[in-house]
């Protein structure tokens, strides 16, 4: 697969510390290798345009962020609402997460992993490159710590039965899924102000599927 420069005079917000390819990454990824200190740390797989990594990193600044984003023009435009809103503690990366999850997190890294709306791959011959699989959830549990947490949304039901089967067999130490409830339909204001009646999404894709009334499924798993 061709390999995309990283353009920096393409977005007038400068990125160095918000951009990287995922061989630009440490080679060992931690807080400490990452960003300098020992704050606990969060991987997003699958970022997309970066409202997750904005939001959570915001209402988070005691975590450190890595998103990781095949699309690389997403993963800009992600990198870019970070640097607009100064996220010094949350950093993207474009590539593939998957050699990541096996060869660059040490046992008991992550505080949580985050997979959110990710390519259901339709057909039945292209399942297989699937990210939430029996080897990526293997190393979810094995990078994760104790009480880490890994949280599951999609709006494909059989990506999700699928998924919570197979997790059930290949990480039967996860124990039970814990149902997630969607975030709050008012976004908090200061007091005083008018409440806003715009719905508070995790992701784009969230947005979309509330909207027009789809389903969505949510689930997390504890580490114990």
């Amino acid at each position: 697969m061709p390999r995309h420069p990283i353009n920096r005079s393409a977005s007038a917000i400068p990125l160095d510390h918000h951009l990287r390819m995922v061989d630009q990454l440490p080679a060992i990824i931690t807080s400490q290798t990452l960003f300098g200190n020992d704050s606990p740390l969060e991987l997003e797989i699958g970022s997309g345009k970066g409202l997750f990594m904005q939001n959570r990193s915001g209402k988070h600044p005691e975590h450190n962020f890595l998103g990781v984003e095949i699309a690389y023009k997403y993963a800009v435009q992600a990198a870019e609402r970070l640097a607009k809103h100064n996220r010094t503690n949350a950093i993207m990366a474009s590539g593939d997460a998957e050699p990541l999850l096996e060869k660059s997190f040490p046992d008991q890294t992550l505080a949580a992993v985050h997979i959110y709306f990710p390519d259901p791959w339709w057909k039945k011959k292209h399942k297989k490159r699937r990210v939430v699989n029996p080897q990526s959830v293997k190393h979810i549990y094995r990078i994760l710590t104790t009480n880490g947490s890994f949280h599951f949304w999609t709006d494909v039901l059989e990506y999700f039965e699928s998924a919570i089967e197979m997790i059930a067999a290949e990480v039967p130490q996860f124990g039970p899924p814990i149902p997630e409830e969607p975030e709050s339909e008012q976004t908090e204001v200061p007091a005083g102000s008018n409440p806003s009646p715009t719905p508070s999404y995790r992701t784009h894709f969230e947005r979309r599927s509330r909207l027009h009334q789809i389903p969505v499924y949510r689930v997390r798993y504890d580490k114990r």
